[in-house]
């Protein structure tokens, strides 16, 4: 018994572990907006503006987006730019080795990162919610920004015309493992130069792009679950009718 508590309280340790190889930076809880039609519209729109320039996500089809009420003209005329066909894959024009050789890394395929994210961390949408709203001006480094969740990150911050320009501010706390010695705790972040969108905005359309790259990650979830629902309340009706059954089956056995 001792064993089995040890084993569940490590296996709900895990998340935090995970966040904490990460470099310590608390996640934000991101709002759940699979379910809201224009938000995803919204989220879908941001992802083909500002990601695929980058970042491909080769196992979704541009017609896909139908699930979400866009019809084939609206996605042609707002989301395909450069002669791609509605039934094409998101995929990008630049060659992963010209990617490694301009960003270090060849930036990954974000077809099911959220999944990926959840996966490894235990949180994907919020680790990536985090991620999108923790970035700032770093000229130390190669870009010009660094994140605080994903320390020398190597992706440039891609939304900073929307979000603005911000810098952390740190408070100083004697350190309590080694006397004269102070360390530097990170209060908050400081926006030092404006951008398109209001902080309020500029959260809510990470929120809509993470709710994006939630759903694309499993468009077909929202009819999963809904399926689910209905296949337990069926197994339900059957299981006690069965047990009625077999209740007036051998009620004269004996």
């Amino acid at each position: 018994m001792t064993l089995l508590k040890r084993l569940i309280a490590t296996l709900a340790l895990l998340p935090v572990l995970a966040c904490a190889n990460e470099g310590g930076f608390p996640l934000a809880h991101a709002p759940d907006r699979t379910k809201d039609v224009s938000a995803l519209q919204n989220g879908a729109k941001l992802f083909v503006n500002y990601c695929l320039n980058c970042h491909a996500a080769s196992s979704m089809r541009y017609n896909r987006l139908r699930d979400l009420g866009l019809s084939e003209d609206q996605i042609k005329n707002n989301l395909l730019f450069t002669g791609e066909k509605v039934g094409d894959l998101m995929k990008i024009s630049m060659l992963p080795q010209d990617a490694k050789t301009w960003f270090g890394a060849t930036p990954p395929d974000l077809s099911v990162i959220a999944r990926a994210k959840a996966s490894e961390l235990g949180s994907g949408p919020d680790w990536i919610y985090t991620y999108l709203r923790s970035y700032y001006k770093d000229d130390s480094r190669p870009t010009g920004w660094n994140n605080m969740l994903f320390p020398n990150v190597g992706m440039p911050h891609v939304l900073w015309e929307l979000q603005g320009t911000q810098v952390p501010k740190y408070s100083e706390e004697k350190d309590p493992h080694e006397e004269g010695k102070t360390i530097h705790k990170f209060e908050k972040f400081e926006l030092v130069k404006a951008g398109k969108m209001s902080a309020i905005e500029y959260d809510n359309a990470v929120a809509d792009l993470v709710g994006y790259l939630e759903w694309m990650a499993e468009p077909a979830q929202n009819t999963r679950k809904r399926l689910g629902v209905w296949v337990l309340l069926f197994l339900g009706v059957f299981l006690v009718l069965t047990w009625r059954l077999n209740a007036s089956y051998w009620k004269n056995v004996k």
